[in-house]
């Protein structure tokens, strides 16, 4: 008889020998007792993994050569030796005990009016263990808590009533049932997506859910599509995803503590396991594989190439194989009505659709194209027929090119990068044909721009160094526009870091090898030289750990610069939207984030020198130095408040949409009050990982959402998937609690800032008033088209100036 038989039947043995699938509150597990489902298919015991002396409660397949473990209680909390027991306490839980009964492990659920003496739980065939009352009602079970391993017929659930979100959490290693690096779970950012998460960074992602296939995956798994994996929403927020469609007996989904996604099945012929599909099996589906603006193919050779348009951000690097900082455009992107009759999009045909989808619902292609066109932040748009039209705003990234399959990827370009020869041809000739005209005018107008130069350069300098606000202006240094424009390479496209309302923003390195940030003020911008003189005669007379730090200034003919320290992390935004960078911020670190950006504002408001109200915080004004502590920045905006003054009244009003509260968006009114709203709303930007500009379904704004999910109890739905499972729910509640405080619609309502301080670092919210109303809770979609014609680069809102206040 083979070996493979003898242990089948000494299998069958021991069911005959030990057939209970249940225990009781009298009848409960210890040393090598267990219990097995009726079927004998799964058995749950004590066990020790391979190389492990420790002990554990698990489930595992009963009838295979092999140990499968699908289950683990005490992952965390191993025994260390051959005592503890499995039971139903008396309280009704099942709990794993060690010998001086201390509880290892709970199911934790709470009880009332039960009679728990008439508890059972019992292991099903589908290798679920129930917990059941006296009336067959579960109570709990198993396949609500996964923990690396799914069956047939479990799902990945997530409830928004609720707020929980079932994931797959792998082995720390094979020996190790500890919970790892990685994670398996439903994204419902925009689109259904599976994702992988390596230490809550994102590691694989199967693209958008169409409603039949997901469009980031090759047909070459057609396992996958046919009975891998359905996703289904049952009209009440609740969705869920089946990898069984349909199953089959001895199948199952792994996470790998290596982070491998695995649909296999036992082979009974070959006494092995069988890989249906797995999940990344390629270079290619490693999530952002060739950086920003690339695009990757199994079948070229280097797999990494950038997007038509683009070019690699460091050659070198590009060239020796490391693609990981991506791609940048060669020819930058005009905006505006110019920029719309400019611009075209280049079809990219079978490509999986990149990251951070954004899904507008109800458009057909042409609107999808023209919505896409009329928005400066949009980069490419696809459509599909099941999802409908899709966009991107901002760096694409994880793309890939399929040899089927994928959508069509309309990717936005300047008209010159297509090289339309035609046009060049017509080009050529009207300049020949007027070339002694040209000559004669250019000869002309660089008379006049000499004279006007001269008279602006004057004026430039009068009004700065003549402004008597500026009374202690000589003790900031000045740098020479010849140095600053070494330090960036003549201010080179690829020392650029940034855009704002003042103009771009270039990291440069002055000659004695300090890094800094410069920023430019560009010729159209709308911050001018009143602008340019308020941020200069404001943070020149601060110094703070939490805001940043200004170097000095350059004013040089036409030419207007800020000078500070580089902050080589740049904008909180960069971080907190960002799905592949997002999970770089756990708990602890974004809680840093918000205590710095606290003693911050409690420095502006109350403790320096001059009262200042910022007027435009939000996430891409919170700069990070290299350990991510916050630094304040951008006080172009701010306006000094007397020792006795509240608040002040203005017919311009400036800031962003979405932090601005509602007096002085509509009223022109601003105090200390308004900067606390707009920290209310990057407070709970921090704790959803959301943008306030972020709608769901219903068309609530964030702080409509936030609002609704927090009276009906549910704050756990709010928090973003990154922390919600680093145990700090408790400490994020009361962060979520603040966050409305700060955000009423009423300015008086609203704590100060140093109450704020008090209220986070509390102990308890039982003295915490409750909030009312926030303001713009239902700021719907089509707004943003009134304020079209106001827009400036901005990764989190729309920037405004110059509206009237009232």
């Amino acid at each position: 008889m083979s070996s493979l038989k003898v242990l089948l039947f000494l299998s069958f043995l021991n069911i005959i020998c030990n057939a209970s699938d249940n225990i009781n509150t009298t009848n409960f597990l210890k040393g090598e007792e267990s219990i097995v489902s009726s079927n004998g298919t799964f058995r749950l015991s004590f066990f020790s993994p391979p190389n492990n002396t420790n002990r554990y409660v698990g489930i595992y397949y009963n009838k295979l050569p092999v140990m499968k473990v699908v289950w683990v209680a005490n992952r965390n909390n191993p025994l260390n030796d051959s005592s503890g027991s499995f039971q139903i306490s008396k309280d009704g839980n099942l709990q794993v005990l060690n010998d001086r009964k201390h509880i290892l492990w709970s199911s934790n659920v709470t009880l009332s009016r039960v009679a728990t003496n008439m508890l059972k739980a019992q292991l099903l065939d589908s290798g679920n263990l129930v917990l059941f009352s006296s009336k067959n009602s579960i109570i709990w079970q198993s396949f609500d808590h996964p923990v690396d391993t799914i069956l047939p017929p479990m799902s990945l659930m997530y409830n928004k009533r609720i707020g929980s979100n079932s994931m797959l959490k792998a082995w720390k290693n094979p020996s190790d049932p500890s919970q790892g690096r990685f994670v398996n779970g439903l994204s419902l950012s925009a689109l259904p997506e599976i994702f992988i998460w390596d230490m809550g960074r994102p590691y694989y992602r199967s693209g958008p859910w169409n409603g039949n296939i997901f469009l980031g995956l090759e047909v070459k798994h057609p396992d996958f599509k046919s009975r891998g994996t359905t996703i289904q929403t049952d009209g009440q927020g609740n969705t869920s995803v089946n990898y069984f469609n349909p199953p089959f007996p001895s199948t199952n989904f792994e996470l790998s503590y290596n982070g491998t996604l695995r649909h296999q099945h036992w082979d009974y012929a070959k006494g092995e396991w069988n890989v249906l599909w797995e999940a990344p099996d390629d270079e290619c589906e490693f999530y952002g594989k060739c950086g920003e603006y690339g695009s990757c193919s199994t079948l070229s050779s280097p797999i990494c190439k950038c997007l038509k348009g683009f070019k690699p951000n460091v050659k070198q690097e590009w060239e020796s194989g490391n693609w990981s900082n991506g791609c940048t455009r060669t020819k930058q992107l005009l905006c505006g009505a110019k920029g719309a009759k400019e611009n075209v999009f280049f079809s990219l045909p079978q490509m999986k659709p990149p990251a951070d989808t954004n899904w507008l619902q109800g458009l057909d292609q042409d609107s999808c194209r023209t919505q896409c066109l009329s928005n400066c932040s949009c980069s490419a748009y696809a459509f599909d027929i099941g999802v409908g039209c899709m966009t991107w705003s901002g760096n694409l990234i994880d793309t890939r090119q399929f040899s089927s399959s994928g959508v069509n990827l309309y990717l936005r370009l300047s008209h010159s990068e297509l090289g339309n020869n035609k046009r060049l041809q017509i080009i050529v000739t009207v300049t020949a044909v007027s070339g002694t005209a040209t000559l004669v005018a250019i000869v002309y107008f660089l008379c006049r721009r000499k004279a006007r130069q001269a008279k602006r350069n004057k004026t430039s300098l009068d009004i700065l160094e003549g402004n008597p606000s500026l009374d202690k202006f000589e003790e900031l240094p000045l740098f020479k526009f010849e140095k600053l424009s070494a330090a960036t390479n003549n201010f080179q496209e690829s020392n650029k870091i940034g855009q704002g309302g003042f103009g771009p923003v270039y990291k440069g390195t002055l000659e004695d090898g300090q890094e800094v940030a410069i920023k430019r003020l560009s010729g159209t911008s709308r911050q001018g030289v009143e602008e340019f003189m308020n941020e200069v005669l404001v943070i020149s007379k601060l110094q703070h750990r939490n805001l940043v730090k200004l170097l000095g200034c350059c004013v040089e003919g036409q030419e207007r610069m800020l000078i500070y320290d580089y902050m080589p992390n740049k904008s909180l935004d960069a971080f907190l939207f960002d799905p592949q960078k997002k999970g770089i911020l756990d708990w602890k670190k974004r809680y840093g984030i918000i205590e710095g950006i606290c003693r911050g504002l409690l420095y502006l408001h109350r403790d320096s020198r001059l009262k200042i109200i910022h007027r435009d915080l939000k996430a891409a004004n919170i700069l990070l130095d290299e350990n991510l502590n916050p630094k304040i920045s951008d006080f172009g905006m701010a306006r000094i408040f007397g020792g006795s003054q509240s608040e002040a009244d203005t017919t311009r009003v400036v800031g962003t949409y979405g932090y601005m509260p509602p007096e002085y968006a509509i009223e022109g009114r601003f105090s200390e009050k308004s900067d606390v709203f707009s920290f209310g709303v990057l407070l709970l930007e921090i704790l959803t990982g959301k943008k306030t500009r972020w709608f769901d379904e219903s068309s609530l704004s964030l702080l409509g959402y936030v609002w609704k999910q927090w009276n009906e109890d549910n704050y756990i739905s709010l928090i973003d998937p990154v922390i919600a499972y680093q145990g700090f729910e408790a400490e994020i509640s009361k962060c979520i609690h603040v966050g409305l405080l700060c955000v009423q619609e009423y300015a008086q309502d609203r704590p100060d800032i140093s109450d704020v301080i008090a209220k986070l670092s509390a102990s308890s919210t039982a003295e915490f008033q409750k909030p009312k109303q926030p303001g713009f809770t239902r700021f719907m979609r089509d707004t943003s088209s009134s304020t079209q014609s106001h827009q400036t680069s901005s990764t989190n809102g729309l920037s405004i100036t110059n509206i009237s206040g009232r």
